[in-house]
């Protein structure tokens, strides 16, 4: 018995021996520290490994038999949904690759993803080709007839090479628009606008173990532009036909795609845009998931959007000897108020707060009123700091990251700035003090 035990213990362990690898070298070497390998699937990125990158860059992964064919992401730098790259795996192969971080990634090893990429590059060939002729306003139909036929064939050729492979749904996927008959590039671009979501299978849970459906998206509504509209205008609708597309995929993957986009606009401040994608549509999807915590952000991120009056909020200052307590809102007289979040214990505010208060002391009296909201475990310190600068109303944070005001407007740094106008609208929330210095440059 114990003999048979005994060779099962040593047996078992040879079903997870290494079968394949994902190895390569990331340029510069010095940039890079570790990578983290997932396995993705529509909803979820399951952790498989982690893998030091050395001195000369080079990496590896050892894939044991329990890891199955599917889309694999590899991330090496955080946030790490901005910083990672698919890998295609088929079961069948080891892959090898290179990274650079000013061309991305190339495979040197692996057929599946060698085949993507040649396919991708061979359709922006032809692409290039198409954006040249209509560019020279070239009269040779024939050459124009040439080349959508190139990129037909082309079509047709990378399908039948990747037939019975996970390749196949991307490129059937990114399948173009290619006419029958010569256009000109005013009916041309409109039809591309008109069928670009064709061939896209939102509901493909390959597609959706990858970053295909969110690139395809962004592609679409920062790509496909109308000269009668504004960039904000031009957004919704392209965000209205994105979400056509997808409208019959499960609420889970829509909050997925949606919320990658309501990000994107967040961050290029088309705050919006961001807000129009959350009221019109990823509001809906988080209350039928019941995800509070994004429901919470979006309400959030809206309250403090410029053109919002800030939340209010009371406190305490002297008038006549007395101390009275007032609202943001009831305050009067100044053109302009600052809000900055700071705290005693951070050693940027203790740069920039008496920067600020000398600012505000140089412009004329009344023009801008400074509200100085010190988050903070202990007051001790913070009440000592605040004798130092006497013309700000002065708010004591208790609670720090967990202080109620600063909930209110999503602090999650010091120094955090609001500049409201004399209504205590929001109208500007500047990075730092140097950002902030020139929105009152650009006002005189």
């Amino acid at each position: 018995m114990f003999k048979r035990l005994l060779f099962l213990t040593f047996l078992f362990p040879s079903f997870l021996i290494a079968q394949h690898s994902i190895k390569g070298v990331f340029s510069p070497a010095k940039e890079y520290n570790i990578a983290l390998l997932y396995k993705v699937t529509p909803t979820v990125s399951d952790y498989i490994s982690n893998a030091e990158i050395k001195e000369d860059g080079s990496f590896e992964f050892q894939l044991d038999s329990l890891a199955t064919k599917g889309i694999y992401r590899l991330v090496y730098a955080v946030p790490q949904e901005d910083y990672n790259f698919d890998i295609i795996y088929n079961g069948k192969e080891d892959i090898e690759l290179t990274f650079n971080s000013e061309t991305g990634v190339s495979f040197k090893k692996s057929d599946v993803n060698k085949l993507l990429a040649s396919y991708t590059n061979s359709m922006s060939m032809v692409t290039q080709s198409i954006g040249n002729y209509f560019s020279q306003e070239s009269k040779d139909t024939t050459a124009l007839k040439a080349i959508f036929k190139t990129q037909h064939d082309t079509q047709i050729s990378f399908e039948k090479a990747a037939q019975d492979s996970l390749v196949l749904e991307f490129i059937k996927a990114n399948k173009p628009y290619i006419p029958k008959k010569v256009q000109d590039v005013k009916t041309y671009i409109n039809n591309l606008k008109k069928h670009y979501f064709d061939y896209v299978d939102f509901n493909n849970k390959i597609l959706q173990s990858s970053n295909f459906l969110k690139e395809k998206m962004l592609n679409y509504v920062f790509g496909m532009s109308s000269d009668s509209k504004d960039d904000v205008a031009n957004y919704k609708e392209n965000i209205d036909v994105t979400y056509t597309a997808m409208k019959d995929t499960p609420n889970q993957v829509k909050r997925i795609l949606l919320f990658d986009l309501w990000q994107q606009m967040s961050d290029l401040g088309f705050e919006s845009v961001a807000n129009y994608i959350s009221e019109n549509y990823l509001m809906d999807i988080a209350v039928s998931l019941n995800d509070q915590n994004l429901l919470h952000a979006l309400i959030l991120y809206k309250n403090i959007s410029k053109g919002n009056e800030a939340p209010d909020f009371n406190f305490q200052i002297k008038e006549k000897d007395q101390l009275v307590t007032k609202k943001l809102s009831q305050l009067k007289g100044a053109k302009n108020y600052i809000i900055v979040f700071w705290s005693s214990g951070c050693s940027h505010c203790l740069d920039e707060i008496p920067q600020l208060h000398t600012f505000i002391a140089s412009k004329e009296k009344g023009l801008i009123k400074g509200i100085a909201i010190g988050l903070e475990d202990e007051p001790y310190k913070w009440k000592d700091l605040t004798y130092s600068y006497p013309s700000f109303i002065h708010v004591y944070g208790e609670g720090k990251w967990d202080n109620e005001i600063g909930d209110a407007y999503g602090v999650t740094s010091t120094p955090t700035y609001f500049i409201l106008d004399k209504d205590k609208k929001i109208v500007s929330k500047p990075e730092d003090f140097k950002v902030l210095k020139a929105f009152f440059s650009e006002k005189e």
